[in-house]
């Protein structure tokens, strides 16, 4: 096993930080080999409840995907058991199983580090035309509902609350110390998901805002007890045809008092009998990440104004692109990224607090972009930065390496803040920082997130929004890359203070959290696949 340097508790979310950073010397502490058949289960159930079987029907959904970037107001679906089920199948359902010989496993709409899927998804629900009010542990292997809790009495507020927790264990049997960081950048893929499914159904969404404690407990997180493995609480989303018109803490209050004297029904499956391996600092992380209080000031976002996105020419319906992404595996190393498609992309990563999938995060543009470009039609290799906004231009370009160039790229769009920092062949440099893997080399780019982690020094919990944001990033990038024929595939393994030193950075403010490949895929005509559900 790579063993960390200090197995002593952590007081800081820096110091985990630090401590699951992958160096070229060494990996952040994990497991010494994996058996695969081992795999924790992927599909967590709660045997004894009601379980309600949702409708199939996204075949027929021909909302296209360009029109999620328009800027304009579609009618809405109402909020029913039907509408419901299509939320969830074009966001957190499978899309497909795939086989290889002997081997077997399922995808899903969501992308997953290692495809593990850590995120569970619980529902609260209320005055939806065929559902009790309650709340609702989805399933997605049977696309079906578990209901954890009846309410005794009709909510006093119409709509659908979506929660998001972890289950570490599903990322840690795999990743070891490292496991945290993925969890969220899970978190950030499934929002994305999320809000980019509830826009092609005309709905709203926005984050609630509520401290941890009160999270689990709307979660029903505390029923599940040992030997089930524990579950720590990300996220609640709000939304539906109409937005509530009562502020956060009237409504999670509201639900409070509903679920407090409710009995939750079944019992949590264990997702693995084998845990060989623990990771105490993993509990640390979460421990310290917490919302403790949502009435201490908040960071605030520094966004620019942006102009209306760039239009997709993509002729795919949002439900058959949503089902159909894929991780690519490899590339071909010889297609050029026409440009058009290469700045629409990065146009669609600009954060538009009001679009999807911007609107549902909790924090905006504080992550940014460090581009390889490899094969991108008019445009020299080399290094690239994109700033999210412009608050962190001045800071960025003071901050990198002096020797950068800062040549804005005036093929782009007038707005589109592309600088060429530094023209040269980049494919080995971008392998070799993304642990040696060829993906980050044979694609048309790759890119690191970068992040400004400052702000967590007072509030603890921005690390985990900023790697919810780079999740989010990445889920646009997979959908997008999509829309114009071409995949892309997260990157969580790169050596961290090596990125660090290509770009000059010399204090500790500036950290990669994430990176991202996109390029033409290679098809392994190895690899059978099968619909995600038989009815």
């Amino acid at each position: 096993m790579n063993q960390p340097d200090d197995p002593a508790a952590l007081t800081s979310l820096w110091q985990y930080h630090q401590r699951s950073k992958h160096h070229l010397q060494r990996y952040a502490a994990g497991p010494d080999s994996i058996d695969w058949d081992q795999q924790p289960d992927p599909f967590r159930r709660y045997d004894g409840c009601e379980l309600i079987h949702l409708p199939l029907q996204a075949d027929a959904e021909v909302f296209p995907w360009a029109a999620v970037w328009l800027p304009c107001v579609f009618e809405a679906r109402s909020s029913s058991l039907i509408s419901l089920s299509l939320l969830l199948e074009q966001s957190l359902a499978l899309s497909a199983w795939k086989q290889y010989g002997s081997s077997r496993w399922s995808l899903r709409c969501n992308p997953s580090s290692g495809n593990l899927h850590p995120t569970e998804t619980t529902l609260l629900l209320a005055g939806i035309d065929g559902l009790a009010d309650g709340v609702y542990h989805y399933r997605p292997d049977l696309h079906a509902l578990e209901l954890r809790a009846r309410l005794g009495q009709p909510f006093p507020y119409r709509g659908i609350w979506l929660g998001f927790s972890s289950l570490i264990w599903r990322e840690a049997w795999k990743y070891g110390e490292r496991a945290w960081r993925y969890c969220q950048h899970d978190v950030g893929h499934a929002r994305a998901a999320v809000a980019f499914a509830a826009r092609t159904l005309g709905w709203s969404l926005a984050p609630v805002r509520l401290d941890d404690t009160s999270l689990e407990r709307l979660l029903g997180l505390a029923a599940i007890v040992a030997p089930a493995e524990p579950e720590c609480a990300d996220c609640l989303l709000a939304l539906g045809p109409d937005s509530v018109a009562v502020d956060s803490a009237t409504l999670v209050q509201a639900w409070l008092t509903a679920l407090a004297d409710v009995e939750w029904q079944g019992r949590a499956s264990v997702v693995d009998v084998r845990h060989l391996y623990q990771w105490p600092v993993l509990d640390d992380a979460v421990q310290l990440a917490r919302i403790a209080d949502t009435t201490s000031p908040q960071v605030a976002d520094e966004l620019s104004e942006w102009p209306t996105p760039l239009v997709s020419h993509s002729d795919h319906t949002a439900a058959r692109l949503i089902r159909q992404r894929r991780s690519a595996q490899a590339f071909d190393r010889q297609t050029l990224m026409p440009q058009a498609d290469f700045f629409t992309l990065l146009d669609h990563s600009l954060p538009r607090p009001t679009l999807a999938p911007w609107h549902s995060l909790a924090h905006n543009g504080a992550v940014h972009l460090l581009l390889f470009v490899h094969r991108v039609e008019g445009l020299p290799s080399g290094l690239y930065a994109l700033p999210r906004n412009g608050a962190a231009l001045a800071d960025l370009q003071q901050t990198l390496r002096e020797e950068f160039q800062w040549q804005r790229v005036e093929q782009a769009p007038a707005h589109l803040p592309l600088y060429c920092l530094l023209e040269a062949k980049a494919e080995r440099t971008a392998a070799r920082l993304s642990c040696q893997q060829a993906i980050a080399a044979d694609s048309c780019f790759s890119l690191a997130m970068l992040a400004d982690l400052q702000p967590m020094a007072e509030q603890p919990w921005w690390y985990r929004e900023c790697l919810q944001e780079a999740g989010a990033i990445g889920q646009q990038l997979y959908l997008d890359a999509e829309a114009c024929g071409f995949r892309g595939t997260g990157i969580g393994c790169f050596y961290d203070d090596a990125v660090h030193e290509l770009l000059g950075l010399t204090d500790e403010r500036w950290q990669s959290l994430y990176h991202f490949t996109v390029g033409a895929a290679l098809h392994d005509p190895r690899i059978v696949s099968w619909p995600p559900y038989r009815r």
